[in-house]
């Protein structure tokens, strides 16, 4: 289920791919792997980018209310470890204990998982606990940003 919500939320975000399809490749007929960033996989691993990955934590006042606004680091915008998100939350959380509400680190996993991609430059995500928790669809049908306008 979280891998189509994945998928139905890369197209919609960005317009790219699953990247779990194969294509081949127009000089000869080997599949290749095309990634949701539409690059083509090699043998070669992907480099191991280490922490931190979140270089900042500050809460800020906005029309909405209260926000954390969170800047990822280079190595955050780039990291491609299934289990670098979970670290980067555990920073969040270092760096500010209270961020810890129900509905921030969907939120924060939503921002993760798909405004690296759609907005690979964006300064800071932005998380409200005045947020509603909801379901994983209407999270990404939000745009990460779910009862309201983004901040």
């Amino acid at each position: 289920m979280l891998a189509a919500v994945t998928c139905t939320a890369a197209i919609a975000l960005a317009g790219c791919s699953g990247g779990n399809e194969s294509a081949v490749s127009p000089s000869d007929s080997t599949p290749t792997r095309v990634t949701a960033s539409s690059s083509v996989t090699s043998s070669a691993p992907t480099p191991v980018l280490p922490p931190p990955y979140i270089a900042s934590a500050d809460w800020v006042q906005t029309e909405v209310g209260p926000s954390l606004q969170i800047a990822p680091t280079p190595n955050g915008r780039r990291v491609q470890s299934p289990t670098a998100g979970d670290e980067a939350w555990r920073e969040v959380l270092r760096l500010d204990p209270g961020a810890d509400t129900p509905g921030m680190k969907a939120q924060f996993d939503c921002h993760w998982t798909f405004a690296r991609i759609v907005q690979p430059d964006k300064p800071t995500w932005n998380i409200e606990p005045n947020r509603p928790v909801v379901s994983p669809e209407e999270m990404i049908s939000s745009r990460c940003n779910p009862g309201g306008p983004e901040e």
